[in-house]
């Protein structure tokens, strides 16, 4: 289903003419976001991007302590590719990143797609009463 798609990780191949309108305009947690900040969360980041024909149709970043915490963030996938299974490939190029790392915790938040997550094996907060959040 994802023939024809691949991975890459390096920050000099994020294609930030895509993903800034992406996230800035279509992503409801990073609405308004300038190319400046997304472009800084990047370089402080992991980044994973999927591509077709030499363009890029999905980005997501993490960032890690690279020892024990992890932060899955700004995943997208254009419209284009959803149903394609790129979510998915994206997903199991970033858990077979960070598994070598034995992090005892990456985390993330959604509003709508728990599902999704529930399927490569994220899971509710056991104590959510336990965290806490700084805006």
């Amino acid at each position: 289903m994802t023939e024809g798609y691949e991975i890459r990780t390096e920050l000099a191949e994020m294609d930030f003419d895509r993903i800034h309108p992406w996230l800035s305009t279509d992503a409801y947690w990073a609405m308004g976001r300038t190319r400046d900040n997304i472009e800084t969360a990047a370089r402080h980041s992991l980044n994973f991007g999927v591509f077709t024909d030499g363009e890029q149709v999905a980005y997501a970043r993490v960032l890690t302590d690279h020892a024990n915490f992890g932060w899955l963030a700004d995943v997208y996938v254009h419209r284009d590719h959803r149903g394609r299974g790129v979510g998915r490939m994206l997903m199991d190029a970033v858990v077979a990143r960070l598994e070598p790392m034995g992090l005892s915790r990456v985390l993330l938040a959604t509003r709508d797609a728990h599902e999704v997550y529930a399927r490569i094996g994220f899971e509710p907060l056991p104590h959510p009463e336990r965290f806490m959040i700084k805006s």
